[in-house]
């Protein structure tokens, strides 16, 4: 697919990578590192991720140009109002995965497209409903997958999306840390495709 941009994702999620490359569209990939993600804890949830991506998108605009179009994503699981991210270690992996074990959480990704002249900024949401998961699955799905760089401990597109989800309604893509659809529709109305 032909774009009228340089376009530049702004993650080094391999999970993203993928998935904007599905939309057939060329991207250098570019990141700060070190970069914290730090919220307003008065913020709600469902602000969260938008306010993420934003941040991502600041921290990187010396490379906007005329000639480019940014893309920056977040993506939150969230479950009775609580905030699931990257989990640090094992025990808290095991912890994320148990509380959403036999429940139905909310995955929220926030997006910024962000070229010199214009800025379109919004979320995706999708409800995943998780069957119970026993001890022995989840350190299981933890010591094979190591799943510290995914919000909420689990990559849906790995083992622990094909024996323990049960139910999702909204996109799968989103859920897997890029809502592919609704970023392609930004882009046409950017008239970059």
């Amino acid at each position: 697919m032909q774009i009228k941009y340089r376009v530049i994702l702004g993650s080094q999620s391999p999970r993203r990578q993928e998935l904007l490359r599905g939309l057939g569209i060329d991207f250098e990939v570019k990141m700060i590192d070190g970069q914290e993600e730090l919220f307003p804890h008065d913020l709600p949830v469902e602000q969260i991720p938008q306010y993420l991506a934003v941040q991502k998108a600041e921290a990187l605009g010396e490379f906007i140009d005329d000639d480019t179009l940014l893309i920056t994503a977040d993506t939150i699981v969230t479950l009775d109002g609580g905030v699931f991210g990257k989990p640090k270690d094992r025990a808290e992996a095991h912890a994320m995965l148990r509380t959403l074990s036999a429940a139905t959480h909310e995955v929220i990704t926030g997006v910024c497209v962000t070229t010199a002249a214009r800025r379109e900024v919004f979320a995706a949401s999708t409800r995943v409903t998780f069957g119970c998961l026993t001890d022995d699955e989840i350190y299981y799905y933890i010591d094979k997958y190591r799943p510290f760089d995914k919000a909420g401990a689990y990559g849906i597109q790995e083992w622990i999306g094909f024996v323990g989800v049960e139910r999702i309604e909204g996109s799968f893509y989103n859920v897997m840390g890029l809502p592919v659809q609704r970023i392609y529709n930004i882009l046409k109305s950017f008239d970059a495709v």
